[in-house]
């Protein structure tokens, strides 16, 4: 049988009609001048071709015996492709505004648990002549590293498409085994991730000891390394309340926006810090202006949560392999070269940080009952409205993803842009997910729709914070201008940021 591991898992426990626990992507195509007709056949017709390419297209879950411990993959005999692969038309005029209004409203519903956890949509009717793809699948299948395994499968590098050659994997089972033989396997399963985690626990106390007690160089005194900024400074665990950190509702907003990449690593090479750092950067400074015109920025520094991949290079399991790190935004600090700098050394510290907990992390647990006990936590914590008033450890996720470097293409058609469609939480309303995509940065910004409704400001903030970050670092001649430029998502010229 294949179990879920307990990382995969939780996002199934955690999930609630106010909390959808799916990763998304918004993909733009570039149609061919040659296409005619609908834009969702041909692409149904395309991905039938694919579906071999990547098991969670044909796997759907089925719970334990008893519901005792974690469920398992089964391969679903009743599989449709034409209820997973949608087509939907906007009405005029079609506008990009409109579109990210229809990606927040699908991605506030919950996927069919009976079926395989995921849905295309194909939609169609953009003023500009494009079409979209709303493309979500359940957290429980994959993290934002398999995204990009299965983005790297189903589309191709140049126009025409490849042969696909599915890679040999073995059947799954289509039903579920007998009380004894399901009591018997669960026994099985209980004894093997117990001795598993047994063996595991020397390696997380000499990592937690690391942290808490550093190594002292011979002949030196801990008093000595303190001011020299030899050890690492903790990172905050608990965050200011923001209007962001509040209980959240099923209901979303969305905006999609594209900054350029290459002069965000020119900023970075400059600045002397990682194209992570830059975007963090502008995040922060998109935060402090967007609070700032609401009369609502806190004193203290915004803390985000940044997802860490566990991920060996290349692995492309289908699953999840992540952990995560806090880190200062400094959104404090007014001029933009000191708030990178604070941002550089607090990413560093937390890094460091997780490096010595990484091989530690745990990514599976067990124990009996756990999806009965932990959904039902899970639901009370929702619905207690604890996240209200108390304050979070993290006001925002901040995630950057590397995409390809490359133009993809997809029956044919041009990929034009990725845009990440992520998840926000209850006590974190607001998701940040930069995926780079050839040229650009591609921005996807996910919150609860009460909690920030005028989302498209804090979006429009990006290319404002970018080029305060860029005229900072690097002010530009009247002989080499070199002001960053925004890609319009609203048509398809560039425009000043």
């Amino acid at each position: 049988m294949a179990r879920l591991k307990g990382l995969d898992a939780s996002f199934l426990y955690f999930e609630t009609p106010a909390t959808p626990m799916h990763v998304a992507g918004l993909t733009l195509f570039d149609l061919p001048d040659s296409y005619r007709g609908r834009f969702h056949q041909v692409y149904r017709d395309f991905l039938a071709t694919r579906l071999d390419l990547a098991a969670i297209f044909r796997r759907k879950l089925a719970n334990t015996t008893l519901a005792l411990d974690h469920p398992n993959w089964v391969e679903d005999r009743a599989f449709d492709l034409d209820y997973h692969v949608r087509g939907l038309v906007l009405p005029a005029p079609g506008t990009f505004a409109q579109l990210e209004q229809t990606i927040a409203r699908l991605h506030g519903e919950l996927l069919d648990r009976t079926r395989p956890l995921w849905q295309f949509i194909i939609i169609e009717g953009l003023s500009d002549g494009r079409a979209a793809l709303y493309s979500k699948v359940h957290h429980a299948a994959l993290d934002g590293g398999a995204g990009m395994v299965l983005t790297q499968a189903m589309y191709d590098v140049t126009p025409q498409p490849r042969a696909p050659q599915a890679p040999p994997t073995a059947p799954l089972p289509s039903e579920q085994p007998g009380l004894l033989e399901g009591l018997g396997s669960l026994y099985v399963d209980f004894l093997r991730r117990q001795v598993d985690a047994l063996a595991r626990f020397p390696d997380l106390l000499r990592a937690v000891n690391n942290v808490v007690l550093p190594k002292i160089p011979e002949g030196a005194k801990l008093t000595d390394l303190l001011p020299r900024g030899e050890l690492p400074r903790l990172p905050p665990i608990i965050a200011p309340r923001t209007k962001l950190n509040v209980q959240i509702t099923g209901e979303r907003s969305y905006a999609a926006r594209s900054l350029p990449l290459a002069p965000a690593r020119r900023l970075a090479k400059s600045a002397g810090a990682k194209l992570n750092d830059i975007v963090m950067a502008i995040c922060a400074g998109a935060l402090r202006r967007y609070l700032q015109g609401g009369k609502a920025l806190p004193r203290r520094p915004l803390v985000a949560f940044v997802p860490i991949s566990l991920r060996e290079l290349g692995n492309t399991d289908m699953s999840n392999q992540v952990s995560g790190m806090l880190c200062s935004l400094a959104t404090n600090i007014a001029d933009p070269v000191a708030r990178l700098n604070e941002i550089v050394a607090s990413s560093r510290n937390s890094k460091q940080l997780a490096g010595q907990l990484k091989d530690a992390a745990p990514t599976d647990f067990s124990f009996v009952g756990a999806p009965i006990i932990l959904s039902g936590l899970s639901r009370i914590y929702g619905r207690s409205g604890i996240s209200n008033w108390v304050n979070p450890p993290a006001n925002v996720v901040i995630s950057n993803v590397p995409g390809p470097p490359v133009p993809l293409f997809c029956a044919e058609a041009r990929v034009s842009a990725l845009y990440p469609v992520s998840i926000p939480a209850h006590g974190m309303a607001l998701n940040l997910t930069v995926q780079s995509y050839v040229d650009n940065l591609d921005f996807g910004l996910t919150a609860d729709r009460r909690a920030v409704p005028d989302i498209d400001v804090l979006a429009d903030d990006l290319a404002v914070a970018f080029r305060e970050l860029a005229e900072a670092i690097s002010p530009p001649s009247a002989a080499e201008p070199d002001t960053p430029r925004v890609v319009s998502m609203r048509g398809k010229k560039n425009v000043p940021a």
